[in-house]
């Protein structure tokens, strides 16, 4: 029997590039790379890594062949941020064909977190995206997310525009919420 958690998601919209000054680099060293055309065994350990207690099961839910068809799309963006040379964390958003690009998924590795690299690593995130020829960037976060997701989004400039109640099905031996 399937178990089900309850969540509000808020949508979050930008009509233009951020206006914030570009953050400056966190300590040790950082790169952002694009991964093109990665692996999905190297997307899925970046995915399950970082949504494991936000409860992401989207992509868990679908096969190797479906999920590489997915990521290799060519308006499919992946980039990952290394701190001091290892993944730290990633980043998803994808072109549509309305003119704009949604960030599918952002998100630290938890070792990651609390060293002062979310508001660099979206920041660039976004400036990514609207080096596109986009008339809107859009994100959502949910209640299952870090606290501290929506004011990051806001503060990057993010507006929201809707909400809805929603619900996530947890897989096979899943827990949930603590």
């Amino acid at each position: 029997m399937a178990r089900r958690i309850a969540m509000t998601v808020t949508f979050l919209e930008m009509a233009a590039k951020p206006s914030a000054l570009p953050p400056p680099s966190p300590r040790g060293r950082h790169a952002i790379l694009r991964a093109e055309k990665p692996p999905p065994h190297f997307y899925r350990y970046l995915y399950d890594t970082i949504g494991d207690k936000y409860f992401w099961v989207d992509r868990r839910k679908i096969d190797h062949d479906k999920l590489a068809e997915i990521i290799h799309t060519p308006t499919n963006f992946l980039y990952v941020l290394y701190a001091d040379g290892n993944p730290a964390g990633m980043a998803e958003f994808d072109l549509k064909a309305d003119g704009s690009a949604n960030i599918a998924y952002f998100g630290l590795m938890p070792e990651a977190q609390g060293r002062h690299l979310s508001f660099f690593f979206l920041y660039h995130t976004c400036m990514n995206a609207w080096a596109n020829p986009i008339s809107r960037l859009t994100v959502n976060t949910c209640t299952l997310d870090s606290p501290r997701a929506l004011p990051l989004y806001q503060r990057m400039g993010f507006a929201p525009y809707a909400r809805e109640e929603r619900f996530v099905e947890l897989l096979e031996g899943q827990k949930g919420p603590e």
